[in-house]
């Protein structure tokens, strides 16, 4: 059984904000925070991991990481804040 992430990362407190999905948190956050793929989150240097939630189902995710793309930026923030209040580095510690 495959586990599914939901993940937003943030260029710093209340920055530029990225939301996707993966299979494998770990290799996704790296790739993120070493510019390897080129787009969005290395032109706005968008890598610190600041929100995740975990599903055992793909289409569960997608729907989840949808819904939260079409939030607004307050809604984005109250949920990184009711978990992550000082916006730590989530990425920090989690991967061996």
């Amino acid at each position: 059984m495959n586990n599914y992430y939901i993940y937003i990362l943030a260029s710093q407190r209340n920055g530029t904000l990225y939301t996707g999905v993966t299979n494998n948190l770990e290799r996704r956050v790296y790739e993120h925070k070493h510019k390897l793929l080129d787009g969005f989150t290395s032109k706005h240097n968008v890598g610190m991991l600041v929100f995740f939630e975990t599903t055992v189902n793909i289409n569960a995710a997608i729907s989840r990481e949808k819904q939260i793309k079409g939030w607004r930026r307050a809604k984005k923030i109250a949920l990184i804040e009711s978990s992550n209040p000082e916006w730590n580095d989530l990425s920090v510690g989690l991967f061996a």
